[in-house]
């Protein structure tokens, strides 16, 4: 009776998604790679990677590259960021870096220095199967200037 109840608590616990929090006050260097969704408020020199959501409190400062399948952020970030799906900037967010998602939503305060790359769809082209030529396609030889040769 008592091991049926446990082995269904233990079968619905391994369905649920991890959430890791990194509170204010802490600091790390390196590369952070997590599963799930991380909320970080505190300070991290080096690379984050995540293909869940990685959530910056408004008291986070990241020096280095984030990529994850969503971001939102309130704080700051001085590197690149490069969503799977997509990208939530905050009114409190400070972004000093190149930002390439597929779906980009930025609230009015945000600072934004860099460039940006919003394809407005749901997969990112780097995530995205390539497509193949269709067998019969007439292929054309164009010099540099984007003339068709002969």
């Amino acid at each position: 009776m008592f091991g049926s109840t446990s082995k269904h608590k233990e079968l619905a616990m391994a369905g649920e998604e991890t959430f890791t929090f990194l509170a204010r006050g802490f600091e790390f260097k390196g590369t952070l790679t997590f599963e799930g969704t991380v909320r970080i408020d505190g300070m991290v020199s080096g690379a984050i990677y995540s293909k869940g959501t990685v959530i910056l409190g408004e008291h986070a400062f990241i020096e280095g590259d984030i990529n994850a399948g969503t971001i939102v952020s309130s704080g700051t970030i001085n590197g690149n960021v490069t969503a799977a799906e997509r990208v939530h900037l905050l009114p409190s967010a400070t972004l000093n870096g190149d930002l390439k998602a597929p779906l980009l939503k930025v609230e009015e305060g945000v600072q934004l220095h860099g460039n940006c790359e919003a394809e407005g769809g749901t997969k990112s082209k780097s995530v995205q199967e390539p497509r193949e030529a269709a067998p019969h396609a007439a292929k054309v030889s164009v010099s540099q200037r984007g003339e068709a040769l002969q």
